[in-house]
């Protein structure tokens, strides 16, 4: 299952400290890590990670063996602002926004293949 999480306004850099954590463990894992985690991003990644566990079960997918099978944090549009300096110039502030794609995946189990 997937959900997506647009202009998110943080910077992906901070974002994909969160998203490392989590990326390849088992839903409950994950739920619980960003539980515990200190960072501004656990928030809404969670969130997500919320949202696309209600998608699989919108589609009557068992719950139990999914795990985050793709996380990516790519960087959105970027709010140009500016600080005054001498000389009446200005300084540059770039307030930078994330996209962030989650990808839930199922665990197949190899029993019996050959």
């Amino acid at each position: 299952m997937k959900a997506i999480l647009n202009n998110y306004r943080q910077s992906p850099r901070k974002v994909r400290l969160v998203a490392d954590m989590i990326r390849g463990k088992k839903v409950e894992e994950a739920q619980n890590l960003l539980s515990y985690t200190v960072k501004t991003a656990t928030g809404p990644v969670r969130k997500l990670l919320d949202s696309a566990l209600a998608n699989a079960r919108q589609k009557n997918i068992p719950t139990e063996g999914l795990f985050v099978e793709k996380i990516t944090v790519d960087g959105g549009s970027v709010l140009k602002r500016g600080m005054p300096r001498a000389r009446g110039s200005m300084f540059r502030i770039k307030k930078r926004t994330s996209i962030i794609t989650l990808i839930l995946g199922a665990k197949v189990s190899m029993k019996g293949k050959k």
